[in-house]
């Protein structure tokens, strides 16, 4: 049996080319984190446990700082809320890598995973980007001023 199909439909990831809206895209990434924190647990490795802790802590939060950026109460809020998810992303690598670099789980595993979290870092990097520089995301749609850009 494939990983996709022991996995279910939500793990599996879009056809290349195929965009993922961000949100949705997190959560999927939360739910491998935990596939891989549930591993570390089952494992005899004092280590990897608590480090599975700290990237589940991490990584979920990746994803919950999305969901609260679609409620900001002003873009300097939604930019900060990224500005989060961004940091929580950038502390995943730190654990995967930890977890890479001391023998506790094989580079091979974590390879996808890896680059998904960079993935997800550069989405996030990205879209904080173009929101500071566009003064009329967040606060007002592209016709907010009867024209369109």
């Amino acid at each position: 049996m494939s990983l996709e199909k022991k996995a279910g439909p939500e793990m599996q990831r879009p056809a290349p080319g195929q965009p993922q809206e961000i949100g949705e895209r997190s959560v999927a990434y939360a739910l491998r984190a935990i596939k891989l924190f549930q591993f570390l647990q089952a494992q005899k490795d004092g280590a990897g446990r608590i480090l599975g802790k700290q990237y589940l802590r991490c990584a979920t939060s990746i994803g919950a700082n999305i969901e609260e950026s679609h409620a900001a109460e002003s873009r300097l809020d939604f930019v900060h809320k990224l500005g989060i998810a961004l940091k929580e992303s950038r502390e995943s690598r730190c654990w995967l890598r930890l977890l890479t670099e001391s023998g506790i789980v094989r580079p091979g595993k974590l390879r996808p995973l890896a680059k998904e979290t960079e993935e997800l870092g550069k989405v996030i990097a990205s879209i904080i980007v173009n929101t500071k520089r566009n003064p009329k995301s967040r606060t007002q749609g592209p016709n907010a001023r009867g024209t369109s850009t």
